[in-house]
């Protein structure tokens, strides 16, 4: 099977030198993954708002059987893991920060919050399945920018979401304001 392999996410030697890593050195302290495919979208740079209107096709590699998205366009939503390629690896954040650099929302932890300079580099998105046209998988909303590594799809199951109200502080909610909003011109 020939896959794209997804450069920098975890180096083994980078990855056991990072200060906050435990001594000892255990199997589980590399992970090497390959892109399934790819985004096409319109989108050249990563922006935090007006993800709304943007349409994508996610391009499965040649090297995956012509069958692997049988049965996706039966589901309303997909959830992609796609992996930041344009965030440079010494801005990564390891420890809490304001999101957005907004001092007026709290510091939180990185995994308190969805950017995208994180550890692993890891997106995920759930996005509206718009058609299926081959290895082609056209998505509504999807916030990847043109030529993102996808690193996995999964289709939406009512199963999987919360089964329990959900909750957030109020500074995630003046984050998301915009986000899924249409820009206007």
């Amino acid at each position: 099977m020939q896959t794209s392999r997804v450069d920098g996410i975890l180096d083994g030697t980078e990855f056991l030198n990072r200060p906050f890593h435990r001594e000892k050195e255990t199997d589980m302290s590399r992970i090497e993954l390959e892109a399934i495919g790819r985004v096409e979208a319109s989108r050249q740079n990563a922006v935090d708002d007006y993800w709304g209107a943007e349409d994508a096709c996610i391009v499965i590699d040649d090297g995956f059987p012509s069958d692997a998205l049988e049965g996706i366009e039966n589901f309303s939503h997909v959830e992609v893991l796609f992996f930041f390629h344009q965030v440079d690896p010494s801005k990564v954040v390891h420890g809490a920060r304001h999101p957005r650099n907004n001092t007026e929302w709290p510091a939180v932890g990185i995994f308190a919050q969805r950017g995208k300079n994180r550890p692993n580099r890891i997106g995920s998105t759930i996005c509206r399945v718009v058609k299926r046209d081959g290895r082609r998988l056209h998505v509504a909303e999807l916030d990847a920018i043109d030529g993102t590594p996808v690193l996995d799809i999964k289709p939406v199951m009512a199963e999987f979401l919360p089964r329990g109200e959900l909750r957030q502080p109020e500074w995630s909610r003046e984050l998301m304001r915009h986000y899924w909003n249409e820009k206007s011109d």
